[in-house]
């Protein structure tokens, strides 16, 4: 029969419960023993859920206190020195993920180190903690997840499938240490392969009798010791136990990289949203009664699936190998995806049209089971299940609510000229030198400060309607006085308003422009504790009015130093929604574009001179296969320039990016073309420098010189020696000083203590610079 199955649930809790047990546990409100208790009810809560939704294989081992990769580092022994003093486990957990900062006192000696480096997840807008290798590495099981979360499930009577992440992708996504020297990571399996191997072994004895193993990087352009990594991997792991493996890839084509897996596993998951022409592929390849895990359902946005559609592709399935052979799953972890659409009273009643086109985690599993009932008792099994779902795709693809004319109209007719700014950099810098007058070596933030608890309640008393909508103004024009006091007080050369307005970079701007909705619970996690609520595109996109004209003319009047406006870029508001999935990407970052150049041009108009259009996601965006790149860059750096590109020579266009990997794209960073690019830089040990001085980058640039994720606070010495290293690659007249990122999940005294220390920095080389 076919198996309903669920590759991973979203471990953060129905409404966040696991955030606030975490945050609470690190602000000392609750104790270590708390926060165990809060998160096995968690755990137990959705292994019951997905049990009660018919789901046969549920997983486990996946549930996460900050990060799996971090997780299998960590019970795998790979600790990097600098925190192995640390002996608390948990405490050196999340160090590792966030580092740690504390005061010695009469028992204890002080404790000061940064977090790990945290990189996107393939193209998700997940972060993960790379793992750090030694070449002479040690590995050594310590506390496994999957076997501890196995145990707890069975003792509730729930048998799970425990979920490990794989060795080659481990390895393959780590890195050497700093200072270790340059060599392969994949040159460790052999040392990390006898630890998984004893893993198994403790599952097998635990009671388990399937094993999911992901290895996502199957889904990558692959070199050819990669897939003799994997081929050896796999068959050391298929020969030391009675496991049954299934080896999990998604988010992309696994093409030939199949071949170097398919003879040592049991099953093979493929993600058939991503790729559904690979079915007919990999159906050929399948021997020996293996099985076929089928994603069908998309495990990373949150429209329903087309039922009927993805019936074709398994009946295709079982007519090739019968129902015994194939199970029916999402397309990758559910984690990427919210808890549960019965949470969305607002949508339900003011427009239950789209929300009869919305399918979350929880409806997703239901989704799976009606389709493995299909398949094993015939449609007539399901048939109200089915015509309900036919209704609701039917009437999103015809509903007027997804299509304006105008806006597909305006694009259409967009000149040539308006994609891409009149004049060179090298002319546009002398008039902006001019206007600006600038010191060397500029100081600035991101955008955001903190977000206080009063601005949290605040904007929640007034979203209620418990706040008068002109008494929530005077507060937020407080704060954002707040803002530039401080920045006045600091000493900062090129100021932000704050953001004390906003949510969230993209949900903010969702609520301002046509096409976007908005969810109550929609929440998903992007690193650790952090979670996003993504708003919905679910039609055609344009301004609605002027979003930020008076805020920031408004704090512009509180100074005489220049203020940057504050947007976010037409690639990352696509894509850190959940974007529509009806019309090509292309044309929807288009329509962005167009609704954000209006925005531009009246910054302009209004008399602020700096604009800032954040574009963090236009890297995480990239396409999986290097095959898919040039594409997708042309249009989304034409959409980025499409949006700045209204405005005089004078007038300075900023972009922020962070924590991804900028090499391989080099060239079309540079082709956005902006005034001042500013990176993530602090826990990258200036390897993302090397490229800018090697491809002679003329325009200016901020690396960020400290991590703003951690709350940790790094010393005038420590910044000084990584802008001094900065100097190495970075011409001098060209280079700026801010942090990594935004500063709005940061508390205020943390912030000026280090921007303190930031200004004092750029002092001290401007005055090196000027003797």
């Amino acid at each position: 029969m076919v198996v309903a199955t669920n590759l991973g649930f979203p471990y953060v809790g129905a409404k966040r419960e696991l955030k606030k047990l975490i945050e609470s546990y690190w602000s000392g409100k609750i104790s270590e023993a708390d926060l165990k208790s809060g998160y096995e009810k968690i755990q137990a809560d959705h292994w019951k859920l997905q049990k009660e939704q018919g789901l046969e294989h549920i997983p486990s081992g996946e549930y996460t206190l900050y990060d799996r990769v971090l997780d299998t580092a960590q019970q795998f022994g790979a600790i990097p020195q600098r925190y192995q003093h640390i002996k608390n486990p948990l405490e050196q957990f999340f160090a590792m993920g966030r580092g740690l900062q504390k005061a010695a006192t009469e028992t204890t000696e002080k404790v000061d180190v940064p977090a790990m480096e945290m990189k996107k997840w393939f193209d998700t807008n997940y972060h993960f903690i790379v793992p750090e290798f030694e070449q002479d590495q040690t590995f050594t099981l310590q506390a496994p997840r999957a076997v501890e979360q196995f145990k707890a499930a069975k003792a509730l009577g729930i048998h799970t499938r425990p979920v490990l992440v794989g060795p080659v992708t481990f390895l393959h996504l780590g890195k050497a240490a700093k200072n270790a020297g340059e060599f392969d990571t994949l040159s460790l399996l052999p040392k990390v392969l006898p630890q998984y191997v004893e893993l198994l072994k403790q599952l097998e004895a635990a009671g388990a009798d399937w094993v999911q193993i992901d290895e996502p990087i199957l889904i990558l352009d692959l070199k050819d010791n990669v897939k003799a990594a994997l081929e050896t991997a796999y068959k050391t792991l298929k020969a030391s136990t009675s496991l049954k493996l299934l080896v999990a890839a998604y988010f992309g084509r696994v093409e030939s990289n199949i071949l170097s897996v398919k003879d040592h596993v049991d099953a093979i998951h493929l993600d058939l949203v991503r790729a559904p022409e690979e079915l007919d592929t990999v159906l050929p390849l399948l021997t020996n009664n293996q099985i076929l895990s089928l994603g069908l359902v998309d495990g990373r946005n949150i429209w329903i699936n087309n039922l009927a559609k993805s019936l074709e592709l398994a009946e295709k399935a079982i007519a090739a190998l019968g129902k015994d052979r194939v199970f029916i799953a999402p397309s990758c972890s559910l984690a990427h995806s919210p808890f549960s659409t019965s949470f969305e009273k607002k949508i339900q009643e003011k427009n239950p049209e789209l929300f009869s086109w919305l399918s979350f985690s929880v409806e997703k599993c239901a989704e799976i089971v009606t389709i493995a009932k299909a398949l094993n008792e015939g449609r007539q099994a399901v048939q109200g299940a089915l015509e309900k779902n036919a209704a609701a795709v039917e009437s999103r693809r015809t509903s007027p609510q997804t299509t304006n004319p105008a806006v597909r109209e305006r694009v259409a007719q967009t000149p040539a000229s308006a994609w891409k700014r009149p004049s060179a950099f090298a002319v546009r810098r002398e008039a902006q030198v001019k206007k600006l007058k600038l010191p060397l070596f500029p100081t600035t933030t991101i955008g955001s400060f903190p977000q206080t608890k009063e601005i949290r309640v605040a904007r929640q008393k007034f979203n209620k309607g418990e706040l008068a909508e002109d008494k929530y103004n005077e507060f937020i024009k407080a704060e954002m006085k707040r803002a530039v006091e401080f920045q006045e007080k600091v000493g900062l050369d090129v100021f932000v308003h704050g953001e004390p307005e906003r949510n969230d970079m993209v949900e903010h701007f969702g609520h301002l422009l046509h096409g976007y909705a908005f969810t109550e619970n929609g929440w998903v996690v992007s690193y650790g504790s952090r979670c996003v609520k993504p708003p919905v595109i679910f039609g055609d996109v344009s301004r609605r009015r002027p979003m930020t004209i008076d805020e920031i003319v408004y704090a512009q009047s509180l100074t005489q130093k220049p203020m940057k406006g504050m947007l976010t870029g037409p690639v990352t508001m696509m894509k850190w929604s959940f974007v529509r999935d009806d019309i090509p990407a292309k044309d929807l970052c288009a329509q962005i574009g167009l609704a954000l150049r209006d925005e531009v041009v009246d910054l302009e108009a209004a008399g602020i001179p700096c604009i800032q259009v954040d574009e963090p996601a236009i890297r995480e965006g990239l396409p999986i296969r290097r095959a898919d790149w040039d594409a997708y860059l042309d249009w989304s750096v034409a959409c980025f320039r499409l949006s700045t590109a209204g405005v005089r020579d004078e007038t300075q266009i900023h972009t922020h990016m962070c924590y991804s990997d900028f090499n391989d794209i080099f060239d079309a960073i540079a082709a956005l073309d902006a005034d001042v690019i500013t990176i993530e830089n602090s826990k990258s040990d200036e390897k993302l420098l090397n490229i800018f001085e090697t491809k002679q980058y003329t325009n200016e640039i901020g690396p960020g010189l400290y991590d703003i994720h951690s709350p940790r606070v790094p010393s005038v010495e420590e910044m000084k020696q990584r802008f001094g290293d900065m100097l190495k690659y970075l011409p001098a007249h060209l280079l700026w000083a801010n942090p990594d990122c935004g500063l709005k999940s940061r508390g205020w005294p943390e912030v000026e203590a280090a921007l303190i220390n930031m200004v004092e920095v750029a002092k001290y080389y401007r005055a090196q610079h000027q003797q």
